[in-house]
């Protein structure tokens, strides 16, 4: 059976658990090289002593930092590329967290933080990302259309609460809802010159973001007996897999995935 990413250099962020890690590990398995990272180093070691370090490197550290952004990008282009010419051409931006409440009932101390990793983060990995892609040389333009000769993925994990308030988290969704709209609006700037940009909303994924967020065990139990079966890390990263590895002229720009029996958000 043919791997479907063979070749190409992921970056990952938010690795160490949940999506993060199911996306390393399914990129890995369709022959993808990918550079994960996430503040907790050893769980990122551990990682890689699964995957092989041929296959996987790291960079342990906030991915709100730009010193740590620039290292990301760097060390799959010294690892798996060796040129200024084989940048990464698939990144996941990952990385974010929850927060259970409203404007008048959250945490308000979370909510630089909140701010910080959903959204600064993201545009931040964007900009240097972005930027990088638009240097390699991806295809010829001829009169008849743009042909690629090989795809260039930016992934943005949004969730269904950016698009579909929640009356659980409405100041987490505030933060998503940005997302959203950074996301559409890097589309349409690097569509045209060959990066597809794609975000990806999931809703319920059972994962260790409910403990971040807040959530109690007791509410969550009661939304899976509702809900559930709910959506597991390999299920979003199975997703990501089969967007990425379309032909580099085929865009799916947005992917919303929910639990079946979710109705609602």
């Amino acid at each position: 059976m043919a791997h479907l990413l063979q070749n190409r250099i992921a970056v990952v962020t938010g690795a160490s658990a949940g999506i993060g890690e199911a996306l390393a590990r399914e990129f890995v398995e369709e022959g993808c090289k990918v550079v994960a990272n996430a503040r907790r180093e050893d769980r990122l070691e551990q990682l890689r002593a699964t995957l092989g370090s041929q296959a996987v490197s790291t960079v342990a550290g906030d991915c709100a930092e730009p010193a740590v952004i620039e290292r990301l990008l760097d060390t799959a282009r010294a690892s798996f590329g060796g040129s200024r010419a084989s940048e990464a051409d698939l990144v996941v931006i990952n990385a974010g967290r929850g927060l259970g409440g409203t404007a008048l009932t959250s945490d308000e101390s979370q909510w630089d933080d909140l701010i910080r990793t959903n959204i600064i983060a993201a545009a931040r990995l964007i900009r240097a990302a972005g930027k990088r892609m638009l240097e390699v040389e991806s295809g010829e333009v001829r009169h008849d259309g743009v042909w690629l000769r090989r795809p260039r993925d930016i992934v943005i994990l949004g969730s269904v609460v950016g698009r579909h308030v929640s009356p659980f988290s409405s100041f987490y969704s505030c933060t998503k809802a940005a997302v959203q709209t950074l996301a559409e609006g890097t589309r349409r700037e690097l569509g045209p010159k060959g990066i597809r940009v794609t975000l990806v909303e999931p809703a319920f994924v059972t994962s260790e973001f409910q403990a971040v967020a807040g959530y109690s065990p007791q509410w969550y139990q009661q939304m899976v007996e509702k809900f559930g079966p709910m959506l597991t890390p390999r299920d979003v990263a199975r997703t990501i897999v089969f967007l990425a590895s379309q032909p580099a002229n085929v865009h799916i720009s947005d992917v919303l995935i929910r639990p079946t029996r979710q109705e609602y958000p």
